[in-house]
């Protein structure tokens, strides 16, 4: 039976990295199934003095197969009552909204509030992080008072179930990262590098997505100065996102290390229709967190069938297999260089096999179906 659907979140023209083309892809999965969805997005996401980034907004076109509503302003009062009258007069069946920082709380609960008055909407929230990774005075407060208007959650790792169990017992699943499989199907390493302008047959590991303290791009740049100093051929470092924290202490880490002659750096925004090309240019992708929850890159990865190496940080090492999908190690540069040594001697076709098994369990119909039985037993 078809169902009204609203998902609150960032959508286009926002280009809000994974949690935009996540919500996005829910929203075509729910078409699929036949429900009628609309997406709520952000006219003011955050103020100015508080985004990292160059911008808030992308260029690509408009998708023409999606609802999209950019009404919410993430700190104006006024604007919140008034989109959650709009939405409890909506009276969807079902709202998912996506949590990932605190700073969301009161914008998001007090829609949500005024959506519960309807007596009819079932809201699910999906929690990128219940915690954030930077943490600041008044997180717990404000997820506080997020919670109350929530029905049931949804988190994507066991270490964010963890730690909305300190919040609430309220109805919560885990479910795996699905894929994201909406970047088109993958192309040969050589036709991507053509593209790229890189070597044709130069190892080249990758370093993708935004780049924030906690992702450990340190490490693996300290790792790539050990690589020089030990391997016979050491790989080329293709780094693809936009700095999200201060640029200049990694420029002078690299000047220190000597390593400017194995970086490739991409540095700004990567816009979705290139998102393919990276991926399939790279050899390895590279996760050197220091601390995660868990990580779009790895379902991204799996999608485009490409073994990773990642920390044992979060739910990073339970979702890629040691020595099967990829490798697991220590957030230790030395560490870190060892395991990329090991990428290579096991070289790519070892993981093939365990990449295109793995990736079965990455399914938006479980996602859907998980969101749905939570809301019926709800």
């Amino acid at each position: 039976m078809q169902q009204k659907v609203i998902i609150i979140g960032s959508a286009w023209p926002l280009r809000g990295g994974g949690i935009a083309t996540f919500n996005e892809r829910l929203a075509r999965q729910f078409q699929s199934e036949g429900d009628d969805v609309t997406i709520y997005s952000f006219s003011l996401q955050y103020p100015s003095l508080l985004f990292p980034g160059k911008s808030q907004y992308g260029t690509e076109p408009a998708p023409t197969d999606l609802t999209i509503k950019s009404v919410i302003n993430s700190i104006n009062p006024f604007n919140w009552i008034r989109v959650g009258k709009k939405l409890r007069q909506e009276n969807a069946d079902l709202i998912v909204v996506r949590y990932w920082l605190p700073f969301m709380g009161p914008c998001l609960g007090t829609i949500l509030r005024s959506v519960r008055k309807n007596r009819h909407t079932k809201i699910i929230c999906i929690a990128d992080n219940v915690l954030p990774h930077e943490k600041r005075p008044g997180d717990r407060v404000l997820t506080q008072y997020f919670i109350p208007p929530i029905h049931a959650f949804i988190t994507l790792s066991e270490k964010v179930f963890s730690d909305l169990r300190l919040f609430t017992p309220k109805p919560a699943e885990v479910v795996i990262h699905p894929l994201y499989d909406n970047f088109g199907e993958t192309i040969s390493k050589a036709t991507a590098r053509a593209l790229l302008g890189l070597p044709k047959d130069t190892p080249i590991i990758l370093f993708f997505g935004f780049i924030r303290a906690y992702k450990g791009l340190d490490l693996l740049l300290r790792a790539l100065s050990i690589l020089k100093q030990t391997a016979a051929t050491p790989p080329q470092l293709l780094i693809a996102g936009e700095f999200y924290e201060d640029q200049a202490k990694y420029e002078s880490l690299i000047d220190e290390l000597n390593i400017r002659d194995l970086l490739i750096l991409r540095t700004d925004f990567i816009p979705d229709s290139e998102v393919r090309n990276y991926l399939c240019a790279a050899d390895f992708v590279i996760q050197p967190y220091k601390h995660a929850t868990q990580s779009g890159i790895t379902p991204l990865s799996y999608h485009f069938e490409k073994p990773m190496l990642v920390t044992n940080v979060g739910a990073l090492p339970a979702m890629v297999p040691h020595e099967k999908a990829g490798i697991v190690t220590e957030p230790d540069a030395n560490a870190i260089a060892k395991g990329i040594q090991q990428l290579y001697s096991l070289g790519e076709e070892h993981f093939l096999f365990h990449l295109r098994e793995e990736k079965k369990k990455y399914s938006w119909e479980v996602l859907t179906g998980a969101i749905r039985r939570l809301a019926q037993e709800s």
